[in-house]
């Protein structure tokens, strides 16, 4: 049966996280309007902080968002990381250049305040896509029965992707244990040096670092036993199961725990894409096409997740307005010539960013094993490919995704 489009746009985005509001401003700093579907009914900043290296700053500036972000935020100088059993420290680089720890709440918010009104589309739960019989563009069937014809259609919706599933890419793979993130704020300032801190405990790592003078990010890794999936939303019941997980560590960070702002905190599973799939899977079908989390699920032990996902929109809006560039899209008679323009955009984009996030994703499952691992005989394994692969552990910070 055909599928009859209620309404139509010329590109649609799913998703209204990090990347899909990356990407529209992206397009729009071109010239180019977007419409960004997304299924809640505001914006939402799940994961409390976030980090921004070196090229993530980079990306930022060609949005324009760069010197307003600053503004929320101090630089970190280094990363600590110390054995909780033993008590030796190791202080090492953790950028090229900059680097900061940001409020995800804040980032979503300045990338949706740059985009003109009417941009997001919020309620708007897209349940599948499907090609069209007469036509060869995707149609986004929604919750509320509608459904919207997109020239364009870019999949920014996360690990449990529409559009992942209309290309047919397989699930991602889960890293052991999970995660409990949150913010603690202090009103006469916290007095922590402007760095990352990461502990290791048996089958913790724990970590801490300044967002400002008085905000404080936190995360807990656990790699015991998987817990009940309703616990898991009840923020005051993560709290005291980490509390309870964290007995014994450092006093510093079970107070921070202890006072966390209870709104901020939240537990997820880890969730990545594989090497093979990154090798070898469909990224973009005609035009359709995914970018960050939706893409590429990385686990976060080199904070590349967010600064990724915004290189990618970059990258993506570069490429189609390249192409795009004189194209009257009014002109119905044209419509093949439009889907081949667009076909050769996403493929560019793809092939641009298929190696930078290959190397991404290995090098952070590898240090997220060599950080989590208890057994000598994995570490060794780990740190030969580390040390042949990743000899300057920052070197994929100082990577610029170029000009839009």
């Amino acid at each position: 049966m055909e599928v009859q489009a209620d309404q139509g746009s010329e590109i649609v985005i799913v998703g209204a996280g990090i990347c899909g509001l990356a990407t529209a401003l992206a397009l729009h700093r071109k010239g180019v309007r977007s419409l960004v579907l997304e299924s809640a009914e505001c914006l939402r900043a799940y994961g409390a902080g976030i980090a921004v290296l070196t090229n993530g700053w980079c990306a930022l500036e060609q949005l324009g968002v760069a010197s307003k972000l600053r503004k929320t935020t101090i630089s970190l100088q280094g990363v600590v990381d110390i054995s909780v059993e033993s008590g030796k420290q190791r202080k090492s680089p953790l950028s090229k250049g900059e680097a900061r720890c940001i409020k995800r709440s804040d980032l979503v918010k300045t990338l949706a305040d740059e985009l003109p009104p009417g941009t997001i589309r919020f309620g708007c739960r897209v349940l599948s896509v499907k090609m069209a019989t007469s036509i060869s563009f995707p149609i986004l069937q929604l919750e509320d029965g509608s459904s919207i014809e997109a020239k364009v259609l870019i999949g920014c919706d996360g690990a449990n992707s529409v559009v992942a599933k209309f290309l047919k890419l397989k699930p991602n793979k889960i890293f052991p244990g999970y995660a409990v993130r949150g913010f603690t704020h202090y009103p006469d300032g916290h007095g922590l040096a402007p760095e990352l801190v990461r502990l290791r405990a048996k089958q913790l790592l724990l970590g801490r670092s300044p967002v400002n003078d008085k905000l404080a990010f936190w995360f807990v890794l656990n790699q015991g036993d998987p817990i009940d999936a309703h616990a898991a939303k009840d923020p005051e019941i993560i709290r005291q199961l980490t509390l309870r997980t964290i007995v014994g560590c450092p006093t510093e960070i079970v107070e921070m725990v202890k006072k966390s702002d209870l709104e901020s905190l939240s537990l997820t599973y880890l969730r990545y894409t594989s090497t093979w799939d990154l090798i070898v899977g469909r990224f973009h079908q005609g035009t359709v096409a995914l970018a960050g989390d939706a893409m590429h699920m990385m686990v976060p032990f080199i904070g590349q997740g967010g600064s990724a996902a915004i290189e990618d929109a970059i990258v993506l809006a570069r490429c189609l307005t390249k192409r795009l560039n004189g194209y009257d899209s009014v002109k119905n008679e044209r419509e093949i010539l439009m889907q081949k323009l667009v076909g050769e955009a996403l493929d560019e984009y793809v092939e641009e960013r298929r190696m930078r996030l290959l190397w991404l994703s290995v090098q952070g499952y590898l240090i997220g094993l060599l950080l989590t691992t208890n057994s000598m005989l994995v570490k060794l394994m780990v740190l030969i490919p580390i040390v042949f692969l990743f000899r300057d552990p920052t070197r994929h910070t100082g990577y610029d995704c170029g000009e839009l």
